[in-house]
C-alpha cells in the first residue's frame, strides 16, 4: 500500500494478512475549508459552480494552502449530499477572475496537485507545438510555455497536418469526435486543468464536462470487469506531422520526464483509479486521442470504441455545460472526466479565446483494490 508523505508515495506491505486488499494509494478527505462558499450544484451528477467566489481570494486567505487543498479534492470527490449521488469533476468560477494573473493561475494549477499528491519532478505541462508560429501569444503580446492559449480560429493552422475521420462535406459535423482528456497522448497526462476564457463570441462556444466515474458504472459488472483487463493506444502524429511541416522541433520535456521527445502513443488503461478518491473511472475508452483499444480485433475495437460513446452520448444526465462568459473559469480533474467543446461558434461573429494551464501527474494505473464510485459509497440504483 502507498501513502502520502511530504508529496512522496510510500509503500507499505500487507503480507501475512487476511485483512481485505487495500488501496495503493489513501483517499483524501477534504477539511472543510472552503465550506465558506456559496454554490450551486451544476446537476446531481456533475458540476458545481462557485458563482461570487473570486480564487485571489482564496489564494490570500491565512489558510491559502488548505482551502486549495480542499478545492482541489472537492473538484474530484463531491461525495453524497441529500441523499443525491453528487460529484465535481469539474468546478465553475462565474464571477470574472480578470484581477487573477497568469503567474497566480499557474500557481494554483501547480498547487492542486502537489498538494493532493502529485509525483516529485512533475510540473506544469508545455504544449507539444509550443515552438509553433501560430500558437498565440497571450493578451499582453508575452507567450509562457505552460499557457496554452485556445484561439478557435488559430487552431485550425495549428493543426492543419491532422487527420480527420472522412465524411461528405454536405453532412453535419459530428461533435461526439470532440471527447477527450487533457494530454493523454502523454506517458504522464494531465491531472488538473485551469482554463479561464478571456473573449466569447455572443453565443455558442460552450463547453461540456462527462463523468467518467458514473461512465463506468453504468456498464454492466461482466462487462467492465472485461474493460478493466483492456488497455488503449493513445497515438496523436500530428504533432509529429505539425513539426516536420513548420520545420521547428518539439517541446520536451513536457511537465514529466517522463513525456519526452515524439513519444505521443502510450498505452494507458481503459479503466483506472483516480488518486484522490480511490474511485475507478472510465479513462481511455474513447475520444479525440483514443486510437485503437489493444489486444483485440480491428471489428472489436470499434464495436467497443462505439458501445462507450453509445453510452456517453445517451446519458445526458452525466454533463454538466457551461456557457462561457468573459473571465469565467473552470478547473476540472482530467482522472475523471472527459470534456468536449461545442464546434459552434463559426456560425456567430466573434473568437473564442482562453488561457489554460494544466499540471502532469502520474502514469496511470489501476488499482485492484479500488471501487466504482457508487459501490464505494454504497449508494444503489434509484
Amino acid at each position: 500500500m502507498a501513502m502520502r508523505q511530504n508529496g512522496n508515495y510510500v509503500t507499505r506491505t500487507n503480507e501475512g494478512s487476511s485483512e481485505a486488499p487495500k488501496l495503493r494509494i489513501e483517499p483524501l478527505k477534504s477539511s472543510g475549508s472552503i465550506d465558506y462558499l456559496d454554490y450551486v450544484d451544476v446537476t446531481p451528477i456533475i458540476g458545481r459552480e462557485y458563482p461570487t467566489a473570486k480564487i485571489e481570494d482564496i489564494l490570500s486567505a491565512p489558510n491559502s494552502e488548505q482551502q486549495l487543498r480542499d478545492l482541489a479534492i472537492t473538484i474530484c470527490e463531491r461525495g453524497v449530499g441529500r441523499g443525491l449521488l453528487t460529484e465535481d469533476a469539474a468546478v465553475f468560477f462565474r464571477a470574472p477572475q480578470d484581477n487573477l494573473t497568469i503567474e497566480q493561475q499557474k500557481h494554483v494549477t501547480y498547487m492542486l496537485g502537489k498538494l493532493t499528491g502529485r509525483p516529485e519532478g512533475h510540473g506544469l505541462h508545455v504544449h507539444p507545438l509550443y515552438n509553433d508560429p501560430n500558437n498565440l501569444p497571450m493578451a499582453d503580446g508575452t507567450r509562457d510555455p505552460n499557457i496554452y492559449v485556445i484561439n478557435s480560429e488559430a487552431m485550425k493552422k495549428l493543426y492543419k497536418t491532422m487527420k480527420h475521420p472522412s465524411r461528405v462535406p454536405s453532412e453535419p459535423r459530428d461533435p461526439s469526435l470532440e471527447w477527450h482528456s487533457d494530454s493523454l497522448f502523454e506517458n504522464c497526462p494531465s491531472d488538473f486543468s485551469f482554463l479561464r476564457m478571456q473573449d466569447t463570441p455572443s453565443c455558442g462556444g460552450d463547453t461540456l464536462w462527462f463523468s467518467g466515474y458514473e461512465l463506468y458504472d453504468r456498464i454492466s459488472p461482466s462487462f467492465r470487469g472485461y474493460l478493466e483487463t483492456l488497455t488503449a493506444t493513445c497515438a496523436q502524429p500530428v504533432f509529429k506531422s505539425a513539426c516536420k511541416a513548420g520545420g521547428y522541433d518539439v517541446t520536451s520535456p513536457r511537465g514529466s520526464p517522463l513525456n519526452k521527445n515524439y513519444e505521443f502513443a502510450p498505452s494507458h488503461p481503459v479503466v483506472r483509479t483516480h488518486p484522490v478518491t480511490g474511485w475507478k473511472s472510465l479513462f481511455a475508452g474513447v475520444g479525440l486521442h483514443v486510437s485503437r483499444i489493444n489486444g483485440v480485433s480491428s471489428y472489436e475495437d470499434t464495436m467497443i470504441r462505439d458501445y462507450i460513446m453509445r453510452l456517453l452520448t445517451r446519458s445526458h444526465d452525466c454533463v454538466a455545460r457551461f456557457h462561457w462568459t468573459k473571465q469565467a473559469v473552470c478547473i476540472w480533474s482530467n482522472p475523471c472526466t472527459l470534456h468536449a467543446a461545442t464546434p459552434d461558434t463559426h456560425l456567430v461573429d466573434g473568437i473564442r479565446v482562453g488561457v489554460r494551464a494544466s499540471g502532469i501527474g502520474e502514469v496511470p494505473y489501476l488499482d485492484p483494490a479500488s471501487k466504482g464510485r457508487r459501490e464505494a459509497l454504497g449508494l444503489a440504483w434509484n
